[in-house]
């Protein structure tokens, strides 16, 4: 295993062909600024970029990073140029700080990013047909393909008509896959077990009309004397025990859990996925028409994109870590080894929003890891 602070020897000219095979494709070369503000990384970045930040501020107090990756970054100076809302792509090379332990902190990234294009399917597949040529033109061998689509899940919590608190929690803990587990196990228990201490107080308040529930613990906050606990008001104190009375009342429906455990169940390739999706949402009379219907059409998009789609993995549980992705995602690995994407990326539309666009803007991209290639080919350029 490497351990020098620099990319892989030869990592250079992986990267010059990725770029070059990017700006023939007709994306423009982006070069964003190292040093980037942190709020964007740290709000929006999946628990792994996080925990991995180098941090710093300057002299007037704003809190600064290297940036991590580099799809924010490209965002962030769409949005601020003329172009903004506009139908533009970009593409980029350069290198990117993160803690990994022992591994390189400082390490090459090249990568994609599709603004403004109302044809999503499309561009999805436009994005996974880019990404394997470019593994192609580069002399990759063998690849594998990994798909899944964290919209059909959000479409699934949607057709569900849960509690707020609910639709909220389960897709922030799609990505997290383990922090999903645990909720669901939990749920689990709740309907097992009998009543606990104050079962019978939150069960009152799970569900509850929110105006009248968070006025009820104001005032009882209010008669104990408290008006603040650790920088919270109490209006936030007693929305998050409004939120908790609803999570731990085991408030989540058999019918719902059973819904999403079957739906999290499904994989194969994209048909087989899509033939499957279309029985449960009939067996649970859950209306998931639109959402199953554009899959199906990026299916389409991307066999004329001459993916061949029979040999793409598809599962509704994969997901990629990153809290801003709101639909389709993918990765490109070495057979047998897919715990090392060589390229990865998705649809994130939210995120534009996020980062102040004053109106929603579709978006959609990918990463190429350049040092996985050069390893893979053990370091020759």
């Amino acid at each position: 295993m490497k351990t020098t602070a620099v990319a892989p020897i030869g990592s250079a000219a992986w990267a010059s062909a990725f770029l070059t095979a990017f700006v023939e494709a007709g994306y423009t070369h982006a070069r964003p600024a190292i040093l980037q503000p942190a709020e964007p990384f740290l709000d929006l970045s999946g628990e792994g970029i996080r925990k991995s930040l180098y941090l710093t501020s300057d002299p007037g107090g704003d809190d600064l990073c290297l940036r991590p990756d580099l799809t924010i970054p490209v965002a962030r100076d769409y949005l601020a140029s003329p172009q903004a809302g506009k139908p533009a792509g970009f593409c980029y090379l350069g290198p990117v700080f993160r803690y990994r332990g022992s591994r390189p902190r400082e390490f090459l990234q090249a990568g994609v990013e599709s603004f403004g294009r109302s044809d999503r399917s499309a561009a999805d597949a436009e994005m996974l047909a880019l990404a394997r040529d470019a593994a192609a033109a580069v002399g990759t061998g063998d690849i594998e393909i990994r798909t899944g689509d964290v919209g059909l899940f959000m479409a699934l919590i949607d057709a569900l008509n849960l509690y707020p608190v609910w639709k909220r929690r389960l897709i922030k803990d799609f990505n997290r896959k383990r922090t999903l587990a645990r909720d669901l196990e939990t749920v689990t228990l709740a309907h097992g077990n009998g009543a606990g201490e104050y079962e019978g107080v939150l069960a009152a308040l799970a569900g509850s009309d929110r105006k009248a529930a968070l006025a009820l613990v104001t005032d009882l906050l209010s008669i104990a004397g408290t008006a603040q606990v650790g920088g919270r008001s109490i209006g936030e104190i007693a929305d998050r025990f409004l939120e908790q009375a609803t999570l731990k009342g085991g408030a989540l429906p058999r019918d719902a859990l059973q819904a999403i455990r079957s739906f999290l169940a499904i994989s194969g390739t994209p048909d087989e996925a899509l033939a499957e999706m279309r029985v449960l949402a009939a067996d649970s009379k859950l209306d998931l028409t639109a959402a199953l219907d554009a899959f199906e059409d990026r299916i389409r998009l991307m066999s004329a994109r001459g993916i061949d789609v029979d040999t793409v993995q598809f599962s509704t549980a994969f997901g990629r870590g990153l809290d801003y992705y709101t639909g389709f995602e993918f990765e490109i690995v070495r057979p047998g080894n897919g715990t090392e994407p060589l390229m990865a990326g998705g649809r994130y539309d939210g995120l534009m929003s996020r980062l102040g666009a004053g109106s929603p803007i579709p978006a959609v991209g990918f990463s190429v890891w350049i040092e996985a290639f050069a390893e893979a080919a053990g370091g020759a350029a």
